[in-house]
C-alpha cells in the first residue's frame, strides 16, 4: 500500500507542475524556462542573474557538489549577432571585460554566489572538485578561493622572467600546470589580436614554449618540457596526478597534435594519435572522466568522413564513432560512463559545412557510429561564442552558453522528454 501512494504521489507532482511554453528557441527574450517546439525537450535558463554569464571551456570541470562556476558581467550587451560584428562574448571570454568575475550557482535552487573581486582581468577556469577551490590569476599572482566559504589565498606569483598562465590541476591537488610562451609570441598575438591573424603567425614562428608545474604546497614552480612547437590546450588527468595532456597546435591538418607526458619522470613526450592520410586532422581532446581514454574530434580527412574517436592510454587502441555531416559539433564531452555523449553543433561557416546542424546533440553509440538526437534548436545562436556543452552532475541535463536571445547566458537543456500540455 505505501508503495502505491508514493507512486501516486509522484504522479501528482507530475501533473501539478506548470506546462512549459511550446516556443521555437531564441530569436527574442525567451521565458525562465520553455520547451524547445522543434526537439520537445525543456529548455532553462540555468543563470537568471543579470549581465553577461558565461559556463566553461567544454573540457574544464566547472562543478563542486551541486554547485557550478561561471564567470559573469555586470554587461548586458544586446547585438543582433550579423555579418562580422565583433560579440561581447569573445570580449570577456578573451578578458577585455574589465569586471569579469567569478561566480557560482546552485543548481538546486538557482541561486547565485559571487566568488572574486579582483579589480584587475582575471583568468584561468580551474576547479578542483575534491577540494572544493577554484585557481584563477590576475596579471602575474594565481589565487585561489573556496567555493563554500569565499576564502581566498595567494598561491604563486610568476617572476619576471618566466610571465606564464595556469590552465589545469591535477588530480590530487597537488600541481597546477600550464605553458609559458615567450615575449616574441606575446607580441605576435598583441599586433594581431584576431584568431584568423595570429594563428598560422604563431605556428609558422616555431617559437619555444614550455610546459611547467607549480606545486601549490611548497609554491615551487618546476619546468617540465620545452618545444621549438606551440604548445597548447594542457590540461592534467582526472585520474592520474602525474599525467599531463598538451597538444601541438596550429593548422590541424600539419600537426601531429595530442601528446602526454610524465611531469614526474619528464620522459619523452607520448603521441596519442599519428595521422595516416592527406588533410587527416584531429583535435578538441579531453579525458574521459574515468581518465582511461582521450576522447577528440578525428576527420578522414578534413571535412570529409567525421569521427569521435578515444585512444586508450593502457592499450594504445582506438575506437572511434562515426557522425553525419549535420551532426558534427565544435565541441564534444562524454558522460561519467562513456555510455553517451554531447555536443553543441556547428553553423554552415564551421569545417563540416553543415547546411543543418545548429543543435544542441546527445549521442548514444551503436556499433560503429553515433546514434543522434536533437536537444535544442540553436538557428538564432550565433557560432562566434562556442556553446561547450557540460553534462550536469547528476546526469539528467547539458548546461552549455548561448547568445540565441541576444545576450550572453547559460542555459541547460532536459535530456528525457517530459509529456506536457504546452500551448504556443
Amino acid at each position: 500500500m505505501k508503495k502505491h501512494l508514493l507512486f501516486f504521489f509522484a504522479l501528482l507532482q507530475v501533473a501539478i507542475l506548470p506546462a512549459q511554453p511550446l516556443l521555437e528557441t531564441g530569436g527574442k527574450e525567451m521565458p525562465d524556462e520553455w520547451v524547445d517546439n522543434v526537439t520537445h525537450h525543456r529548455v532553462m535558463r540555468l543563470v537568471r542573474r543579470q549581465g553577461i554569464n558565461l559556463s566553461f571551456y567544454f573540457h574544464n570541470n566547472p562543478f563542486v557538489g551541486n554547485e557550478m562556476v561561471f564567470y559573469g558581467s555586470n554587461e548586458r550587451q544586446k547585438e543582433s549577432y550579423t555579418g562580422e560584428l565583433k560579440n561581447k562574448a569573445q570580449e570577456i571570454y578573451n578578458l577585455n571585460v574589465k569586471d569579469k568575475q567569478l561566480y557560482v550557482v546552485n543548481l538546486e535552487n538557482l541561486k547565485v554566489r559571487r566568488l572574486t573581486q579582483e579589480s584587475g582581468k582575471i583568468q584561468g577556469e580551474i576547479v578542483h572538485a575534491k577540494s572544493g577551490k577554484v585557481y584563477y590569476q590576475c596579471q602575474d599572482s594565481v589565487f585561489s578561493v573556496a567555493v563554500k566559504t569565499g576564502k581566498k589565498e595567494l598561491i604563486f606569483v610568476f617572476p619576471a622572467d618566466f610571465k606564464a598562465s595556469i590552465t589545469t590541476i591535477n588530480a590530487d591537488a597537488s600541481l597546477l600546470g600550464g605553458a609559458y610562451a615567450t615575449e616574441e609570441e606575446k607580441e605576435i598575438s598583441k599586433r594581431y589580436p584576431e584568431k584568423s591573424q595570429y594563428f598560422n603567425r604563431i605556428y609558422e614562428a616555431r617559437l619555444p614554449r614550455t610546459l611547467f608545474t607549480i606545486d601549490i604546497k611548497t609554491r615551487q614552480l618546476q619546468k617540465i618540457f620545452t618545444d621549438s612547437a606551440w604548445l597548447n590546450h594542457v590540461q592534467f588527468s582526472p585520474t592520474d596526478p602525474n599525467l599531463l595532456m598538451f597538444c601541438h597546435e596550429g593548422p590541424w591538418h600539419k600537426v601531429d597534435r595530442i601528446w602526454t607526458i610524465n611531469v614526474k619522470t619528464k620522459a619523452t613526450p607520448k603521441l596519442i594519435h599519428k595521422r595516416s592520410m592527406d588533410m587527416e586532422i584531429a583535435g578538441h581532446e579531453w579525458f574521459s572522466k574515468n581518465g582511461n581514454y582521450i576522447w577528440y574530434d578525428l576527420q578522414l580527412p578534413r571535412g570529409q568522413t567525421f569521427f569521435v574517436s578515444g585512444t586508450d592510454l593502457k592499450t594504445g587502441k582506438e575506437i572511434k564513432y562515426q557522425l553525419q555531416r549535420n551532426e558534427w559539433s565544435v565541441h564534444y564531452t562524454s558522460a561519467v560512463d562513456d555510455k553517451t555523449f554531447a555536443g553543441d553543433g556547428g553553423d554552415p561557416g564551421s569545417v563540416a559545412k553543415a547546411p543543418d546542424g545548429q543543435y544542441i546533440y546527445l549521442f548514444k553509440p551503436q556499433g560503429d557510429h553515433f546514434e543522434a538526437e536533437r536537444l535544442v534548436n540553436m538557428k538564432h545562436h550565433n557560432y562566434k561564442l562556442e556553446p561547450n556543452v557540460h553534462y550536469s552532475p547528476d546526469g539528467k541535463w547539458i548546461i552549455f552558453r548561448a547568445n540565441f536571445e541576444g545576450f550572453e547566458g547559460i542555459y541547460a537543456v532536459e535530456i528525457e522528454k517530459r509529456r506536457t500540455n504546452d500551448s504556443q
